[in-house]
């Protein structure tokens, strides 16, 4: 997290969201990033990032259509990408799913 004075220097005052991990995402994610050891650090920046600014360009998220319409999905990189649920709210994201663009959508 920034200092204080850095968010200011900076011009917008960062928020912190919190992710919400369920059972069900914890294991999906898990079998994921064993087959995909790789991408573990990209993973973590993308979470790491998401839970700071979820709106940073870098994490491309956007609203789903059709039966996931309730979702959103940021990407992890090229391939992969997470699903989520983004509350507004009250600052939440729960993430739902994991994997390439076929496997999640």
């Amino acid at each position: 997290m920034f200092p204080k004075a850095w968010r200011i220097i900076f011009g917008e005052l960062l928020m912190n969201y919190k992710i919400i991990y369920t059972e069900g995402y914890n294991k999906r994610a898990g079998k994921f990033l064993k087959k995909h050891p790789e991408i573990l650090k990209q993973y973590e920046k993308t979470i790491s990032l998401l839970e700071l600014n979820p709106h940073h360009p870098s994490l491309r998220m956007h609203p789903l259509k059709g039966k996931l319409s309730d979702l959103h999905s940021i990407s992890i990189n090229m391939s992969y990408r997470i699903t989520l649920t983004f509350l507004v709210t009250d600052k939440s994201i729960i993430p739902v799913d994991i994997g390439s663009h076929g496997e999640v959508y």
